[in-house]
């Protein structure tokens, strides 16, 4: 069945290419975000010991959410689906867990909005490993549903 699904979405150029932009777009944002790249004085990439974990989970996200957008925007366009699931909220719980712990954006969102923005910070600091794993769930489990209804609205057409 998810074979069937990703041969054909992925048979078509516009959205392997679009695959990959959103893949490389989220990872290149979260990896400048989360600190594991630095464009000054000259582009650097690190990736602390410690933060391996969060640096393969930043790239799964980014990974399942280039599938899943993709193969969703395939069954909405193509097969005319009428609804959409969840296909984006785990791209966006994913990547707002990345965004909020580093430092630069943790400091904006406190000084914008007080103390309701210090605690959404220290929230998404402290939680942000279980965060981006349910990101991971909820891409996962999109991915299988939204496959399923690939291939279910191809066999009936």
């Amino acid at each position: 069945m998810q074979r069937q699904a990703l041969r054909l979405v992925f048979s078509n150029k516009p959205y392997i290419l679009l695959s990959i932009a959103i893949f490389v777009g989220l990872l290149v944002m979260l990896s400048i975000v989360s600190e594991y790249v630095f464009l000054q004085p000259i582009p650097t990439f690190y990736v602390q010991d410690e933060d391996i974990v969060g640096f393969l989970l930043i790239v799964m996200v980014s990974a399942l959410s280039g599938l899943v957008v993709s193969m969703s925007i395939f069954r909405v366009k193509i097969l005319h689906a009428k609804q959409l699931n969840v296909s984006f909220a785990g791209p966006i719980i994913g990547a707002s867990a990345g965004v909020c712990s580093c430092g630069p954006a943790g400091f904006a969102i406190v000084s914008t909005f007080g103390t309701i923005g210090g605690t959404a910070t220290a929230f998404l600091t402290n939680y942000e490993i279980p965060l981006r794993l349910i990101s991971i769930g909820i891409l996962i489990s999109t991915y299988y549903f939204t496959s399923k209804g690939i291939t279910a609205q191809c066999k009936i057409q």
